[in-house]
């Protein structure tokens, strides 16, 4: 009854989001289940009733991190533009958002360098990835664009909304910090197309 009581307390988010701050701030290899649990105030057996090993953990926040950004993209794509702005601009700033206002989740998806780690990143990259590439690709079709365009273009914005959430991410700064920098750094991208 006591474990049953552990185990209805101690949800599954509060072990991801538990388990993605250790994992950025100490590492993975330098992180144990007894030490997520420490860190939660329990046991590291109750982490076991909703995770076997750490490496299923370590997954299951890349998938959970990976599926919130695909519902943005999607989200973003399905609602009007602002004003002045085109749905690619739009896809980007909401990449870029993303991106700065939960740099644990996009550090663990896209800046992680343990090769093991990788393993189970790139596969959800990719998926990522290609629903960005479809989402500027449709766009692109339906402004007019030419097809040899459809295959560069979103892998030069994907990468360069990538390479500014990177620089400002290092100093754990938050998109309204740097909105209008974003908004020009994007604006920019999308005129010279």
């Amino acid at each position: 009854m006591a474990r049953r009581a552990v185990e209805q307390e101690l949800s599954r988010e509060r072990i991801l989001e538990a388990a993605r701050h250790l994992f950025i701030t100490k590492g993975y290899r330098a992180i144990s289940m007894r030490s997520i649990g420490q860190h939660l105030g329990y046991s590291h057996g109750s982490l076991y009733y909703h995770f076997k090993e750490k490496a299923e953990l370590f997954y299951a926040i890349v998938v959970e991190d990976f599926n919130r950004v695909a519902e943005l993209l999607d989200e973003t794509m399905n609602r009007p533009p602002e004003e002045g702005v085109s749905k690619v601009e739009q896809l980007m700033l909401e990449f870029i958002r993303f991106g700065l206002d939960h740099p644990y989740q996009y550090e663990i998806m896209f800046m992680i360098r343990d090769e093991e780690l990788l393993a189970y990143c790139r596969a959800e990259q990719g998926k990522c990835f290609d629903l960005f590439s479809g989402m500027v690709r449709r766009h692109l079709k339906e402004e007019g664009y030419v097809p040899e365009d459809w295959q560069s273009v979103p892998l030069t914005l994907f990468l360069s909304a990538h390479g500014f959430i990177s620089y400002y991410i290092q100093d754990k700064i938050k998109f309204d910090d740097v909105k209008s920098a974003a908004q020009a750094h994007v604006r920019v991208l999308c005129r010279s197309l």
